[in-house]
């Protein structure tokens, strides 16, 4: 999933390390975007020339580090499941006139 800027609080990665509760270090976060933990990218997007992450964004990665970590199957969806799941959406509200 990306980061949707109009639903999700946008933070710095600086501010995404402070707002955690056991407060990693900033360079803790910037691995997390980097090079990720078990396989898992903590998601950022780029605002004119400054990285960003959000609330939500840290949520996620929390939740799929800890399910890989518990040894669960992460669900990932291709570049063309998305497209399609994005499609089909698309064509199911044209069609309720949306």
């Amino acid at each position: 999933m990306a980061i949707d800027i109009n639903r999700e609080r946008l933070l710095t990665i600086s501010a995404a390390a402070t707002s955690l509760q056991h407060r990693p270090h900033v360079a803790t976060v910037w691995r997390w975007v980097q090079s990720g933990v078990r396989g898992v990218k903590l998601e950022t997007i780029l605002i004119g020339g400054r990285r960003y992450t959000s609330k939500e964004a840290l949520e996620r990665f929390i939740d799929r580090t800890t399910a890989a970590a518990n040894g669960e199957v992460i669900p990932v969806r291709s570049a063309k499941q998305r497209e399609r799941a994005i499609a089909a959406a698309e064509a199911e509200l044209a069609a309720a006139g949306i």
